[in-house]
Order: structure tokens, then sequence, then C-alpha cells
């Protein structure tokens, strides 16, 4: 059973109130390195994986590109994102992107925000994404750091005043199913190592870019909370680009 808690009522709605889905772009702490990834999206066909809100999808389309796809296996995030990020070179799909299925060479930049760590298969996944990206092609896309998920919980660790300790990290290298706590709810996710994700990209046709740990911007450093997010890496941002060269 492919993970769907985003159409979950109680979870759905405790995702809207968060920064990122009430301020877009801007809420999100990531955003900022993110930003620094992307290509020029001018005349280029753009796939957006778990688009949530579709927030990428408008940015790509402000910015030129000529088609853009955002697919999500959430009907609740398509309807919020037709709704705020509708434009007229965009099209959303309701479709798991584990069941996608495109013609080779069907896209130049293929985009992901946070959605890989949901996923089961990810070799699997990044086979197809080699395929219908066009050589040259950009694979731009952000993960719950493995440092992140390794443990489970993705809590501290805290004294007996509540205070935090440290954040724990254990079972590294024991890839697989973890249960995690997220918004008060359990989630599904799936733990696997920087090394996975990395060789994975190599072994299907891209050549690695950037890898970017990214760091609460200073004007978030306010935020309840913000700061602690300096103590360990919560988010792993990659860009690589498709051979143009065939496979051997």
């Amino acid at each position: 059973m492919k993970e769907n808690k985003y159409d979950d009522d109680v979870f759905f709605k405790k995702y809207s109130e968060m920064n990122r889905s009430r301020q877009g772009l801007a809420g999100a702490g990531e955003w900022s390195e993110l930003q620094k990834l992307l290509p020029d999206f001018k005349d280029k066909r753009v796939l957006d994986l778990g688009c949530g809100y579709g927030w990428h999808c408008l940015y790509a389309a402000e910015h030129g590109a000529a088609s853009v796809m955002g697919v999500d296996i959430s009907e609740k995030m398509l309807n919020t994102a037709r709704e705020k990020n509708s434009h007229e070179r965009i099209c959303y799909r309701q479709c798991a992107m584990e069941d996608l299925d495109f013609a080779e060479n069907s896209f130049d930049v293929v985009l992901s925000s946070l959605a890989f760590h949901y996923i089961q298969d990810f070799s699997a996944l990044a086979e197809k994404i080699s395929r219908f990206t066009a050589p040259g092609g950009d694979f731009i896309f952000s993960v719950e750091h493995p440092v992140f998920t390794a443990y489970g919980t993705q809590d501290w660790y805290y004294d007996d005043a509540g205070e935090i300790l440290h954040f724990p990290v254990d079972n590294y290298y024991y890839e697989g199913k973890r249960k995690a706590v997220f918004l008060g709810e359990e989630v599904t996710k799936y733990h696997r190592t920087l090394t996975t994700y990395l060789d994975t990209l190599l072994r299907n046709g891209f050549e690695l870019q950037h890898i970017v740990e990214p760091q609460p911007p200073a004007e978030m450093l306010d935020l309840p909370g913000m700061k602690d997010e300096m103590r360990r890496p919560m988010m792993l941002l990659v860009s690589a680009k498709r051979n143009k060269l065939p496979m051997c």
C-alpha cells in the first residue's frame, strides 16, 4: 500500500497550518538553498514528483517553462494546488510516482520536494526517472537527511526537565521502513543511507552536480525551535544531470 497520509482529514488540516503551506516557498526553510540549484526553466518540459500544493510548479511556469506536470498521490494536495497555483502551462495529475510511465526523454527537468522518503523502492524510481529525463536534463530533489531518518522517531532525546539532550542516530546501515511521528500523527517513511541516494543516481546515468545540507536561514533562526535545527541536518538537497552519452 503506497503511503498517502495527506488525504487523511486530520493530518491534512495540520499540514495546511504549517508555514510552508501558508506562505509557500518563502515559508520553507530550505528554499533559499534549493533555489540556487534550479536550472534555467526557459522553454523546458518540467515534471514535479510529489508536487503537493504546486509551489514549485508555479515557480517553473513563471520562469518560462514550456510545460509543467505536477504529480501527487493526494487528491487533497492537488485540489489545493489547482486552487492556489494554477497556470495555463501547468497540468496536475493524481498518481503515485512509482506508477508513472512516460516515453523516453519526455522531460528536461525533474523536481521533487521532500517526497522520496515515502518511497519504498528508490532504485526502481530512479531508473524510471533516468529513462524519461532527456540527456543533459536536470534532476533536483530534496529529501529528509539520512541522519534524520535513521533512528525512526525523528524526535530529540530529552532530560527529565524536558530540555533537549541530543538527537538519536541509530541503525543507520539498516535501511527500510520506519515509523515516525510528523505533526503528531504516525506516518510510514523509508530510511536509506547517503551512499544509497547518491550511488543510485550514478548507477542510473546521472552526474552529481551539487550536494547540500541546508542550514536554517538567518531570518528564520528566531522562530520557535529553529536554532535547534543547527544541531543536526534535517534535509539533503541533490542536483544531478542526465549523462549525454549512452550508458555502457
